[in-house]
């Protein structure tokens, strides 16, 4: 490959004036293009549509490629705390505490002190709705004992299900290039969850949930309102994977998911996922997705974000607009080099028109400010909201009415710094107790630090002491 300074000599001695100078520009921008790695590529980076029933791969696209989950990580999360729940290993109301480990996570997150305490039901909900991090490691400790164990776990399960394709090393997503997996393995995790879980389908499908007066929304809510039969599941995002969703939708009691990998918008994932969900309920029959294993392509260069632009809202509208004639079945893309944004600027992705286009489906709406109207965009590529947000209270601690834990019940969470010599209250039915800190760890041969009980808190901690006001 020739360097930059032999491209430039060739450019400048066979070219010259004005036309010498548009030439250096496309060099710089094809030589930013080979340096950075970067390549013009049309809609989302990866993506599999399946049959959840069946299990038949309807559509996909690089789908055995690795790729970062980001936040669709906290899917597995979830799995493991219903299988549990399935297992008699906890219940929807036992105690998940946050530890000093869970409350250093980076956000998304909720912010709970040290010490307090939630039931898994809320958990579940704060998990998959807000993504908070610092609930994903509390599950995790509740669950193993300490968030390496549950990591252990999470890979045991995934080898066990044949996530060929990947590895974790945390329990919610946050970057980290050792934690990959693909559109195949995330497929196949949405289908065990949906298919042996299906009293927990309403967690996915939550646009929004109330904790205290703050009102937490979903990053999924705009297509759980405007597809028709959607369910959602999981959303994620950091710079290496772009914006990835796992949806799923229900009609005529069949269910369609989908993945969707690399988008650069939110509204863009949105409306891939639209058109990919659409497509698959036109289609029943094709190769079932336990049949597709392997790795076929490794995860994207450090920065994926950064090269990968957001589309224009005219961008969009050609792409996914349903009343312009066109369609999210790509028949073509091309792309323009535009050396002001290093040589990479995002291919305008075609499909043949079905219909006749006048020039006033060309103009982008507005509002009245003249800034683009993305609600209307919005109602033609995704579709338009056919429900209201509501929110779920969600509130903290755990049901209390219960006899006070057994001594041999109450465990000591991994990384919680207990204080020294002071009691913790016990409450019961109608009742209270007191026992030393130094009494809360379990004794030997029973329940190890971390786990959850059936019908018993988790961890039964003290309030943190407060700061000293200055």
């Amino acid at each position: 490959m020739r360097r930059l300074s032999d491209v430039l000599k060739i450019t400048g001695r066979h070219l010259g004036g004005r036309l010498c100078g548009l030439a250096v520009a496309a060099s710089l921008a094809v030589a930013g293009l080979l340096q950075t790695g970067a390549s013009a590529r049309a809609e989302v980076a990866a993506w599999i549509v399946i049959d959840a029933e069946t299990g038949a791969v309807l559509d996909h696209k690089d789908a055995l490629r690795q790729w970062y989950p980001a936040s669709i990580t906290k899917l597995m999360t979830a799995y493991l705390a219903f299988k549990a729940v399935r297992e008699g290993r906890a219940t929807l109301e036992s105690a998940v505490a946050i530890s000093a480990n869970a409350h250093a996570q980076p956000p998304s997150k909720m912010g709970f002190k040290p010490g307090t305490q939630l039931t898994l039901d809320s958990a579940l909900k704060m998990l998959i709705v807000k993504s908070a991090n610092d609930i994903a490691v509390a599950v995790g400790e509740s669950l193993a004992g300490s968030e390496p164990a549950f990591i252990e776990m999470m890979n045991a399960e995934a080898r066990r299900l044949g996530m060929s394709a990947t590895h974790f090393v945390n329990p919610h997503g946050l970057p980290d290039n050792r934690q990959v997996s693909s559109a195949r393995d995330l497929a196949v995790l949405a289908r065990v969850l949906w298919r042996e879980f299906p009293q927990y389908h309403a967690y996915y499908g939550l646009p929004a949930i109330k904790v205290g007066k703050k009102t937490l929304r979903s990053a999924n809510r705009e297509f759980l309102a405007r597809v028709p039969g959607a369910s959602g599941m999981k959303t994620g995002y950091i710079c290496n994977s772009g914006l990835n969703v796992v949806v799923s939708a229900t009609r005529g009691g069949r269910t369609v998911l989908a993945v969707v990998l690399g988008a650069a918008s939110g509204v863009e994932r949105a409306a891939k996922a639209r058109v990919l969900v659409d497509a698959g309920f036109r289609q029943r029959s094709g190769r079932n997705v336990e049949a597709m294993t392997g790795v076929a392509g490794a995860p994207p260069a450090d920065g994926y974000c950064k090269r990968n632009t957001k589309p224009t809202a005219d961008e969009l509208l050609a792409t996914y607009g349903t009343s312009r004639g066109l369609r999210g079945t790509t028949t073509l893309s091309y792309a323009q080099l535009d050396p002001s944004i290093n040589g990479v600027r995002r291919p305008i992705v075609g499909q043949a028109p079905q219909q006749a286009v006048s020039a006033d489906d060309d103009d982008v709406p507005t509002r009245d400010d003249g800034k683009t109207d993305w609600g209307k965009v919005m109602d033609e590529i995704i579709g338009p909201r056919s429900r209201v947000d509501q929110a779920v209270q969600v509130g903290l601690g755990v049901p209390k009415g219960r006899a006070p834990a057994s001594e041999a019940k109450i465990a000591t969470l991994a990384n919680v710094p207990m204080p020294k010599e002071k009691p913790v209250a016990v409450m019961g039915a109608g009742s209270s107790a007191l026992l030393p800190a130094a009494t809360t760890q379990a004794p030997a041969g029973e329940a190890k630090p971390g786990a959850i009980f059936r019908g018993q808190p988790l961890v039964i901690l003290p309030r943190p002491t407060p700061n000293p006001r200055p």
